[in-house]
């Protein structure tokens, strides 16, 4: 599926740079949340390793996810699909391991009598997993967008693109 506007109000370039800096934004945000609270953080996989060992794969994943952003936002301006390439890729892996995240944390909620948050959890986690997602869409869309305007740019004898056609 291909998106041709973000939200029906802006075009993809737009929403593409917007989702850059969301993601900038919010791996800035939970940084800081990390940093400032005393929040148990626990993986789901390896579930015994130290609350340090853990904040320090979380800070660094956070740093990733600010880098690849900043990538896709230069590759954006800059019409660079391979700058793109790291945020597409990732991307859609984030939005299925969120999606298991949200499930796993709120079935565990609800496992531990916790209904209540158990519920909101899988209500607002649901809701990001789709926002995500649909901003994941977007810049594809957009992505797939620039390789098929590249594909059909013929290029010159001093590799610079042309537009005028053979008679």
């Amino acid at each position: 599926m291909q998106l041709t506007t973000c939200c029906r109000c802006c075009s993809l370039r737009t929403g593409t740079i917007i989702s850059g800096i969301c993601g900038i934004i919010l791996a800035v945000i939970a940084i800081i949340i990390m940093l400032t609270t005393e929040v148990e953080w626990k993986t789901i996989v390896i579930d015994f390793l130290p609350q340090s060992v853990v904040k320090i794969i979380l800070a660094i994943n956070l740093c990733m996810t600010i880098l690849i952003s900043t990538l896709l936002i230069i590759g954006v301006c800059k019409r660079n699909t391979f700058l793109m390439l790291p945020w597409v890729v990732l991307g859609i892996m984030l939005a299925v391991s969120l999606l298991i995240s949200v499930i796993y944390t709120s079935v565990m909620l609800f496992m531990n009598d916790d209904v209540l948050n158990g519920s909101l959890w899988i209500v607002f986690g649901l809701i990001s997993v789709v926002v995500y997602v649909y901003m994941w869409l977007v810049v594809y869309s957009f992505f797939q967008q620039l390789r098929f305007e590249k594909a059909n740019v013929r290029i010159g004898p001093y590799g610079r693109p042309y537009n005028y056609r053979k008679a």
